[in-house]
């Protein structure tokens, strides 16, 4: 299940090329990183505000910024280390294997500690927990993509990935929305769908073994949270594009179920219902740009054209959705930012594992990709807090959902500069 892998120091052998796998690995590789994001997002997106609603309702909006603030701190800190452990492990299952299958155990730990949680505190060390584990399972799976996907099918795996990540919100809502009214059920059956995916991925990796040690110390450590932007400028646009979007979706999506209840006037009752067809037909309408995407750009080489275009596209459904008086006009300004988004995420990750300086470190270098979609967890809470108390007239969605659209259509014009991909 393992090969062993010498590093030679020289340039002529920096790129390893991947080993090759079973036909089951990229079935199971994608379905792993479905799960994963299924009890990642739907946690924060669904499970957690629901439970807010029950232990605080008086100051569900601040207490759930607190808490994804407190998780989104964690990731930060530990994902480019993490990384960088990973990169440089001798362990005889290999350097990602370990860290895909402990993160998930941890998670699914975290998980079950939020659905019993009796106060605010615990929702939060349970929280802090399951950002751990699943932190650790996504710095693991990204880097197989750099690890073992060729770059002529990287962007259609991508797409895929992309694909997983968008279909999470979705059935997650719907899930928590069909079971029954117990925490227990709304955080154990994904968390245990996470751990049955990284499982299967995990008994059919064929992973790295490094034979050679790399010392670890805290200089390096540091030096994992950072790719000179000045050297490496294009991966610094590339960066600063995904950071900027991820921050516009991020804030959607954490505050889609309070929208739709305070400012669309739907019943609580209803409210996962309404969230799970909003993100359904987000989903719908991102699969088509997705694939297709994806395909043309492994076709043609175009990656930056694709970005630019598709970030302008989700700002432009996304300045719809904040004009909407009801459930079905916010619908048609989602299916417009799925569209952008579809396309957005199949060639946006091909990109930036294109521009990484050394694909030889790939855990390290996906850590610092990473940071571009974790520090939206810490630095959007804050910023949602401030925006969301403008006015006397109760939380300001109309302000939050203005900075989502400026953010987006920030990122849109942040890739422009960039010059070595197309």
């Amino acid at each position: 299940m393992t090969s062993t892998v010498e590093r030679a120091e020289d340039a002529d052998t920096a790129a390893f090329q991947g080993l090759p796998q079973r036909r089951l690995f990229l079935p199971l590789f994608v379905f792993a990183y479905f799960g994963v994001a299924l009890a990642a997002v739907s946690a924060p997106a669904v499970s957690i505000p629901l439970r807010l609603s029950e232990l605080d309702p008086e100051h569900k909006t601040q207490m759930l910024s607190l808490t994804v603030a407190v998780g989104g701190v964690l990731v930060v800190l530990i994902t480019a280390p993490l990384g960088r452990f990973s990169d440089a492990s001798t362990a005889r299952s290999g350097i990602r294997r370990p860290f895909i299958l402990g993160g998930s155990l941890l998670g699914t730990v975290g998980m079950l500690v939020l659905a019993l949680a009796p106060n605010i505190p615990v929702i939060m060390v349970g929280w802090i927990l399951s950002q751990a584990g699943f932190a650790s399972t996504n710095m693991a799976l990204n880097a197989l993509l750099a690890d073992q996907i060729p770059a002529r099918i990287r962007a259609r795996v991508a797409a895929m990935f992309g694909l997983s990540t968008g279909i999470a919100p979705v059935i997650g809502s719907s899930l928590v929305g069909a079971l029954p009214g117990d925490p227990l059920y709304w955080f154990g059956i994904p968390a245990a769908i996470a751990l049955g995916a990284s499982l299967g991925v995990v008994l059919v990796l064929k992973d790295i073994v490094r034979t050679r040690a790399t010392p670890v110390d805290w200089r390096s450590l540091l030096r994992s949270y950072w790719i000179n932007p000045l050297r490496h400028k294009d991966f610094a646009w590339a960066w600063v594009c995904r950071l900027l979007i991820t921050m516009s979706l991020f804030t959607v999506i954490t505050y889609l179920l309070y929208f739709l209840t305070d400012q669309l006037g739907i019943d609580s009752e209803d409210a996962p219902s309404a969230q799970g067809t909003v993100l359904g037909v987000y989903f719908v309408f991102s699969v088509v740009t997705t694939l297709v995407f994806g395909w043309v750009s492994d076709r043609t080489g175009r990656r930056k054209t694709i970005v630019w275009t598709s970030a302008l596209l989700t700002a432009l459904g996304l300045l719809i959705s904040l004009f909407a008086h009801d459930l079905t006009s916010f619908c048609v300004g989602i299916a417009l930012a799925g569209m952008g988004q579809g396309a957005f995420v199949s060639v946006d990750v091909a990109m930036m594992t294109e521009l990484l300086p050394d694909l030889d470190s790939a855990g390290t270098g996906q850590a610092v990709i990473a940071l571009s979609y974790q520090l939206p967890a810490l630095i959007v809470p804050g910023l949602a807090t401030l925006l969301l108390a403008i006015g006397d007239g109760g939380p300001n969605y109309i302000a939050l959902f203005t900075a989502a659209v400026i953010a987006s259509a920030a990122g849109g014009l942040a890739v422009l500069p960039i010059k070595n991909v197309r």
